[in-house]
């Protein structure tokens, strides 16, 4: 039996399913792309918030001579087995947004090279993750491990911007689609590097509190008291910084409701993360709560993204995508 021979026809067909412009379809996966990597960091929070961090002791096996956890290694291997394989589920996600660019990588170069940052970045993240299995969950790993979770959030969030705005709107039109000025470039500017400080204190916090992963596992010698007052400071800075830019939007002539929106928003999200942090603070920490914080902190970095995006951003529409699908 022979193999069929590969014609321009069917070379061509082949061709054909995957797309020459962004598309829906772009669009869609871009939504996914985000929102995976959103919901790692929740099934991630779950493991450490439910003692489950060695519910598969080893890695990449789950357990000597398995892949997969098993039925007497209790909940804690499911929950720990089952983030495990949200790693591929968000590999699949990625994978195929580079194959729906593909056709399309010459042009749109930007969203291309943050598809692929994102696929490299899932596969880092698996290393570190095997690595804090192996290294018993050593609270300096982990809060690497959650600190790239954070910034792969930003890639997606800047992916998803970049092909919407394909999809939306014309060639040349640029993703700062209203008036700036230097007061609302640096506010955003400031509440975007703020978070940065805010997520890298948040995880110190983390790894100095109670809910470790596993009753074993080493944890920080800070005063929690102490590094609990040192993470509120930038988050005080971001709420200063999101003040002063929602001032600025709303005075400068010129601004989009792009602008505005994206600008309340991250307002929100700043305030509601900061009460719920004070929430989890002051009733010692439930794990309902935590589980809560960890979302809204998700939800913070893309608030905190788009706003910084639609100020400073340079990107636009390249000129060559001037077509719908």
């Amino acid at each position: 039996m022979t193999d069929s021979p590969v014609t321009p026809a069917t070379a061509s067909r082949r061709g054909a399913v995957l797309p020459a412009r962004i598309t829906r379809g772009t669009v869609v996966l871009a939504v996914a792309s985000l929102i995976s990597q959103m919901g790692i960091v929740v099934t991630g929070g779950a493991v450490r918030l439910t003692a489950s961090g060695l519910g598969c002791p080893t890695w990449p096996m789950c357990r000597p001579g398995s892949l997969t956890n098993t039925p007497e290694m209790g909940i804690h291997g499911y929950i720990e087995f089952g983030n495990r394989t949200l790693t591929g589920v968000l590999s699949v996600i990625s994978l195929l947004m580079i194959l729906w660019l593909w056709k399309v990588r010459h042009v749109h170069r930007e969203a291309f090279r943050l598809s692929m940052l994102l696929l490299a970045g899932i596969a880092v993240q698996a290393l570190i993750g095997g690595a804090t299995v192996r290294l018993a969950l050593d609270p300096r790993i982990v809060g690497v491990h959650f600190v790239i979770s954070a910034l792969l959030i930003v890639w997606a969030t800047q992916l998803l911007l970049r092909v919407r705005h394909a999809r939306r709107h014309p060639a040349g039109t640029p993703v700062v689609d209203g008036a700036t000025t230097r007061i609302s470039r640096a506010a955003a500017t400031v509440n975007f590097i703020a978070l940065w400080f805010t997520l890298v204190l948040g995880t110190l916090v983390t790894g100095t509190g109670p809910h470790s992963g596993d009753p074993q596992a080493a944890r920080h010698g800070f005063d929690a008291l102490l590094i609990t007052r040192a993470h509120v400071v930038p988050v005080y800075v971001m709420v200063i910084a999101t003040l002063v830019l929602l001032v600025a939007v709303h005075r400068t002539p010129g601004t989009s409701p792009a602008q505005r929106r994206t600008t309340l928003f991250a307002l929100a999200a700043i305030v509601l993360q900061g009460a719920i942090g004070y929430w989890q603070h002051l009733t010692g920490l439930p794990i309902g709560v935590v589980a809560l914080h960890l979302a809204g902190a998700t939800i913070t970095t893309v608030a905190a993204t788009v706003a910084w995006q639609r100020q400073t951003s340079d990107h636009r529409v390249p000129a060559a995508d001037t077509a719908r699908a």
